[in-house]
């Protein structure tokens, strides 16, 4: 069973944000963390019913960067809704998905 996945604008702009900053700390590291982020996407298309963390929202940590993607999940219409790529080294107050 798959899901369609539909990453919002804002988790764009954080994926957007996280290739800048890795790929001006070390080339190419950027393309690392796309490459994760996508791969992480792709197996919550294929089974996206992990724990709900907060209101209808459920995440799942990337391995090798300290972030965290937040998506809710319709099992009616088998959708996935990426909302944010969040920094776990933030203040999560200033960025969970409101």
């Amino acid at each position: 069973m798959k899901f369609r996945v539909d990453v919002l604008n804002r988790a764009i702009e954080d994926i957007q944000k996280g290739v800048d900053y890795y790929n001006s700390e070390k080339s190419g590291l950027g393309d690392d963390f796309y490459d994760e982020v996508d791969a992480f996407i792709y197996d919550i298309a294929k089974n996206p019913l992990y724990q709900i963390r907060y209101k209808n929202i459920r995440c799942l940590p990337l391995k090798r960067f300290p972030f965290m993607i937040h998506f809710s999940v319709d099992e009616k219409i088998k959708v996935v809704k990426v909302h944010a790529i969040v920094n776990t080294s933030r203040n999560p107050s200033e960025h969970w998905v409101k």
